[in-house]
């Protein structure tokens, strides 16, 4: 699954993952490698993202509400805003 998370000011991160976990605004959800499309408000909160099925953390970005949109196995976040915590 390619993954690119977005703020309006810049690109945070952009590459191909197994999965990614994220803070929806009913609770915290992960989306894996050929999942269903579908669209989800975010809230402030962690992502982790996820590269390979031993769920090894790739990085963690913490973003301040967003959108997410999966479609056609590429995944992206909107985000308001988002720090880098680790790579």
């Amino acid at each position: 699954m390619h993954l690119e998370i977005l703020t309006p000011e810049k690109k945070i991160f952009t590459g191909d993952v197994y999965g990614v976990q994220l803070p929806g605004v009913t609770g915290l959800f992960e989306v894996l490698d050929r999942a269903a499309p579908l669209v989800s408000a975010l809230k402030e909160g962690r992502v982790r993202v996820l590269k390979d099925k031993q769920y090894n953390t790739l990085a963690v970005v913490t973003i301040h509400g967003g959108f997410v949109e999966v479609l056609d196995n590429r995944t992206t976040v909107l985000a308001e805003g988002a720090d880098v915590i680790e790579e």
